[in-house]
């Protein structure tokens, strides 16, 4: 039941914004997040209703200098703590206990996140990419922003109202392509396949984007949510191959109403070859129960990926929130 709660709150929020307004941002492909309320139906009614079990989490990154330089640590979901040569970076930072603009309704997470706000280090950077309640969490930018006011917080294109009407400053919009450089980084906002709303009339009036770090050491890409499109062949021709890939593996099921905006793990192993990575790292699998797979699933599939293009395991790995990678 709590699954057809959920899925129907999500839902009439979208289909109500699809009938009010027109959409302003569209995929470079031209495909759009239409599905009809009968295809919801379908979907909210099935007899999927996956387990809710907590994955194991890992206090590894107690073990590690979070002021040092060059790691990767998976706090939870689309949220990674990220040093580069110096840059301490937040990707996507969502704390709160629910996806959700509610605190009764709405996706629940199925396990906390590996840091508290209270353990991060000092933040230059954060980075959104994408609307959805799942990646940007008003709550925990706030608390941010407070602990580090002289952080600068980069937003697609329509969502800065979002942050500075909480009083966060520091906010800097971006379409699809432009660039922000800070310190030793240069960032640019790249095109993926998705959507954005959070309520009523303002379905596609936001962008949704990855974000690329290229700096003289390495580059790091990290492709926010997104179903399978060219948009990851063109990220690598024009801005090169990135030396890690932070790439989502869950939230696909079932494909027929889930893959215009989700890539399974096999399309997630296929992205990281279009982008020509060194090394990938699946995200957005099991934190917020999201979808019909199983919360173990994907790094199962990824891993079956993998063995059928003979590709070793260590080519896109998948972490435990708390694990960390050096750089």
């Amino acid at each position: 039941m709590h699954r057809i709660l959920n899925f129907c709150f999500i839902f009439f929020l979208s289909l109500l914004s699809l009938y009010l307004v027109a959409e302003r941002f569209t995929n470079t492909n031209g495909i759009a997040n239409e599905k009809s309320f009968s295809d919801f139906l379908k979907w909210s009614l099935s007899n999927e209703s996956p387990e809710r079990i907590a994955i194991e989490s890992s206090e590894a990154w107690k073990e590690l200098d979070l002021q040092s330089d060059n790691y990767i640590l998976w706090i939870g979901h689309a949220s990674f703590l990220i040093n580069i040569g110096g840059t301490t970076i937040l990707t996507d930072p969502v704390f709160s206990k629910r996806a959700s603009p509610l605190r009764i309704l709405g996706p629940k997470r199925l396990i906390p996140p590996a840091l508290t706000l209270n353990d991060l280090p000092k933040i230059d950077l954060v980075t959104i990419s994408h609307n959805h309640y799942d990646h940007l969490d008003v709550y925990s930018l706030k608390q941010i922003y407070k602990n580090n006011p002289a952080a600068n917080f980069l937003v697609p294109k329509g969502d800065k109202k979002i942050l500075t009407k909480r009083g966060i400053e520091n906010v800097f919009e971006f379409l699809w392509w432009e660039n922000f450089a800070s310190k030793n980084l240069v960032l640019t906002f790249t095109p993926v396949q998705h959507w954005s709303a959070r309520g009523l009339g303002d379905r596609n009036k936001s962008l949704w984007g990855g974000w690329f770090f290229k700096s003289e050491e390495l580059n790091l890409y990290h492709a926010g949510d997104t179903g399978y499109s060219n948009d990851f062949v063109v990220t690598k021709e024009r801005l090169g191959a990135p030396d890690y890939a932070l790439i989502p593996i869950g939230a696909y099921a079932p494909e027929w109403f889930m893959s215009d905006n989700h890539v399974n793990p096999k399309d997630a192993l296929q992205i990281a070859i279009d982008l020509d990575a060194k090394k990938s790292i699946g995200m957005h699998w099991g934190t917020f129960l999201l979808t019909d797979e199983e919360v173990t699933e994907p790094p199962q599939l990824l891993e079956a990926a993998l063995t059928e293009e003979s590709l070793p395991s260590e080519y896109f790995i998948t972490l435990k929130p708390g694990d960390f990678e050096p750089l």
